[in-house]
This record gives structure tokens, C-alpha cells and sequence, in this order.
């Protein structure tokens, strides 16, 4: 019974000896295993842009929003992902947001003349404002009054 006790003892610690020495020879200098040497490296912000439009197209506006939000960290100055974004929020009903979306797209775009030129993101500010007053005022006018 005793030599039944330490085998189990002694076999865990074993394998486990063993399985270490194993991860130790595959992350060896110079070995392709070696999960240290690989970082995830975003690809530019036009592309992530590009794959953002993909989703965006399939109407997978989360897949969307994600690859919109990872152009503007690999580029915050990069105007067509806030623009694309602004779009994703409206699509997700998120207005407050949608709107700020848009707000940077402007001031990101490098000159003024293409902030005027850009039509379609005032056209949306202009349309997003006017429905987050109106529904500020719908909630305002449903809550009971307070005696």
C-alpha cells in the first residue's frame, strides 16, 4: 500500500518535471515555437478601415466598429475611420456617440475646405442633434410631475 502512495506522488511529479524540460527546449533561442517573438501588429489605418467596410457591408456592425476603433489607435488623425465609425454608432442607435464620431471627423480632415466639402457628416450632425433634442424633450414631457 505504502509503494501505491509514493508512485502516486511520485508520477504527477514526474510528468510534470517532464513537461517542463519539453517547454523549456521549444522556447530555445532561434526555435519557431517561441510564442515571445510574435506580436500582434495592427495592419495600417486605411486597411483596417477597408476591413471595417467589409463588416459593414455584411451588416456586422460589431465586427465593424471594432476594426473602425482599431484605424483611429493606429492612427487618430486618419479622418475617413471617424467618419465610418459615426456611421456604425447611428446603425447601433447610438446617437450621443454617432454625433461625436462625426464631430472628429471634421477635425481631423487636414483642411478646411474638405471639412466644408463634406456635406453628408454636417447633413448627419445636424440630423443627429435635432433628434437627440427632440427625444430629450419626449422624455422630459413623459415623466409624471413631482408633487
Amino acid at each position: 500500500m505504502r509503494r501505491f502512495a509514493i508512485g502516486l506522488f511520485v508520477v504527477p511529479l514526474l510528468l510534470a518535471s517532464l513537461s517542463t524540460s519539453l517547454g523549456a527546449q521549444s522556447a530555445a533561442p532561434g526555435n519557431q515555437s517561441n510564442n515571445d517573438s510574435y506580436h500582434y501588429v495592427p495592419p495600417p489605418a486605411w486597411k483596417s478601415v477597408e476591413i471595417g467596410n467589409f463588416y459593414l457591408h455584411r451588416k456586422d456592425y460589431r465586427g465593424a466598429l471594432s476594426r473602425y476603433k482599431e484605424a483611429i489607435r493606429t492612427d487618430s488623425d486618419y479622418a475617413p475611420a471617424y467618419l465610418q465609425l459615426g456611421k456604425v454608432y447611428e446603425k447601433l442607435g447610438r446617437k450621443r456617440k454617432a454625433l461625436a464620431a462625426y464631430r472628429e471627423y471634421l477635425n481631423a480632415l487636414p483642411s478646411e475646405k474638405q471639412a466644408d466639402e463634406a456635406k453628408g457628416a454636417h447633413k448627419a450632425i445636424r440630423r443627429l442633434e435635432r433628434e437627440l433634442q427632440n427625444s430629450g424633450r419626449t422624455q422630459h414631457k413623459a415623466r409624471p410631475a413631482r408633487e
